[in-house]
This record gives structure tokens, C-alpha cells and sequence, in this order.
């Protein structure tokens, strides 16, 4: 079994490489792999010819749809996002369609964003709240590429934020929170 461990880049790959990845999509020799796959550093899987092949690559960010990735021997596999059963959430303009966004985003939903649709995995109950707020929600198959966040860019930074609430409400009740702090350290 062949065991790749390198990302490639693929603006970093040679014409001659390139003419091999696709001769060899075109003899099914590649990794056909759905998203909770793609977001694993380490795992064992069979290419389109079910042939094994095993993947231990330094933990990364996740795999996407077109990642090429070598072996010590310097050969190499390319990984397609296959298709997998997705909620398909429309509207009929953009504002609902932001306002499912921002939902599904306050709940740190893995979510494929394109100009007139949102997908991300089923949940009946997410499915049920976007319905209530009037959007469209279908399920359907295609591949799965959700935004990978605006915080990942190879380096990892911590931030601390303290906030301060000091609420008087007409009724003499009051809310007070002093100071807490979140840490979050982002990949």
C-alpha cells in the first residue's frame, strides 16, 4: 500500500506532473473522498480502482476538491470532493438568504456558500428554523467545499477580548458582568 504524507502546491506542480495526475484521473487512479474524510490527517482509503492507500499527512487544514499529495518515492494522488447528501437552502432574494447565513454561521455550521445557495450537512433541526424564516431547504447531492473561516492562513494567533455590561433598566432590575475573557486559538 502506498502511503502519501506531502501536500503539494498545485501552482508548484510541473507540466509533466500534471499530464500524469490526469492520466491517471483518467485510469481512476485517484482518492474520490466526502468532507468528514477530507478533514482527517491520517486515514486508510482505496483510490477509484479500489486499490489501498493510506494518507498520514502532518495535521492540515482540510483537504480540498483538487489537493495533490506525494509520497517519499515522489509519486503522487490527486483528491476530488465527492458528492454526499447536502441541505440546499434558497431564497427568493438575497437578504433571507444572508439572514440564513448569518443563523447557520452563528451556530458554527460548516457551511458551502455560493451566490444563490447555501448547502451544509443535514439537520432537520437547522432545516426546520431556515424553513421557519421563510428560506426553501432541499436535499441533494453534490460535492462539499464549506468555507474554511477568515482566521485560517497558516499561522495560528490567539486574541483575548474583555468586555464590560453594565445594564439599568427602568424596573429597577439591573444585569452586571464584569470582565470575562475568551481565549481562542484558531488553526
Amino acid at each position: 500500500m502506498k502511503i502519501y504524507t506531502q501536500r503539494l502546491k498545485t501552482s508548484d506542480l510541473t507540466a509533466d506532473q500534471i499530464a500524469l495526475l490526469e492520466t491517471q484521473v483518467q485510469e481512476k487512479n485517484y482518492l474520490y473522498l466526502d468532507f468528514d474524510t477530507r478533514q482527517r490527517s491520517r486515514f486508510k482509503t482505496n483510490n477509484e480502482r479500489n486499490e489501498p492507500v493510506g494518507i498520514d499527512l502532518p495535521r492540515t487544514d482540510t483537504l480540498k476538491s483538487g489537493c495533490v499529495l506525494s509520497n517519499q518515492q515522489g509519486d503522487l494522488i490527486q483528491v476530488m470532493a465527492a458528492d454526499q447528501t447536502l441541505v440546499c437552502v434558497t431564497a427568493d432574494d438575497g437578504f433571507m438568504l444572508m439572514k440564513g447565513a448569518y443563523h447557520l454561521g452563528n451556530r458554527h455550521v460548516p457551511l458551502m456558500i455560493t451566490p444563490n445557495a447555501l448547502y451544509f450537512e443535514p439537520d432537520h433541526v437547522l432545516e426546520s428554523m431556515l424553513q421557519n424564516l421563510g428560506l426553501s431547504t432541499e436535499q441533494v447531492q453534490a460535492p462539499f467545499e464549506p468555507e474554511t473561516g477568515a482566521y485560517k492562513g497558516g499561522h495560528a494567533h490567539n486574541h483575548a477580548h474583555s468586555h464590560s455590561h453594565d445594564h439599568s433598566h427602568g424596573n429597577a432590575h439591573s444585569h452586571s458582568n464584569n470582565s470575562h475573557e475568551h481565549s481562542h486559538s484558531h488553526d
